[in-house]
């Protein structure tokens, strides 16, 4: 008897194995689609991998930044900030404001450093060079931002979608494997109250 029940019993086990395992997966999907795409969209913001040492230990590279339009006005020294190295310039840095400055024409400016770098950068920064302050960050989920804003960005929205269909097949196979050894448990049971009555 308890021979007969062991593989069974390592089926099962097996079989709750891999729903877990796909219901995690799945949970993870879900929180990157989150973190990636629904939060940044839903609240004007910019996912951005950080590529570069010079916000280390805070940011290293790999780390995905959610940078939020602020107001130039209300950045504030400590921030850490993205900003164009030249306005209209599609390529940006993110280090920390350690100070305010006046430009030679009297305007204002920020003075912007990298946690890990010795020096601030050349110049100061114009209010129109600012993109927005780093509202979070998550480490190493960078990489993932870079697949899927990269050329393969088919990728993710293609394994989302297969985990989320094996995910929905191995539950549902669950569910009904529960009902019928409830069915059939019952139906045993029936047989053993009839057959002594």
């Amino acid at each position: 008897m308890a021979r007969d029940g062991a593989p069974g019993g390592l089926v099962a086990v097996l079989r709750a194995v891999a729903v877990g395992a796909a219901v995690g997966a799945l949970a993870l999907v879900a929180g990157l689609a989150l973190v990636l795409v629904v939060v940044p969209k839903a609240t004007g913001s910019v996912p951005l991998t950080v590529l570069t040492q010079s916000m280390e230990p805070t940011l290293p590279p790999g780390t995905l930044v959610v940078v939020r339009p602020t107001d130039p006005d209300d950045v504030a020294i400590g921030d850490v900030v993205t900003y164009q190295l030249r306005s209209g310039d599609p390529t940006v840095v993110t280090h920390r404001v350690v100070g305010r400055t006046t430009t030679s024409d009297g305007s204002r400016a920020f003075v912007l450093q990298g946690d890990a770098n010795a020096e601030p950068d050349a110049a100061p920064v114009i209010p129109a060079q600012v993109r927005g302050v780093v509202w979070y960050s998550v480490p190493l989920v960078g990489w993932a931002n870079q697949a899927v804003n990269g050329s393969r960005s088919w990728l993710v929205p293609l394994l989302a979608g297969l985990l989320i269909a094996y995910g929905a097949v191995s539950v549902t196979i669950g569910v009904v494997q529960a009902v019928r050894r409830r069915r059939r448990g019952a139906r045993h049971a029936a047989r053993r109250s009839a057959a002594h009555p």
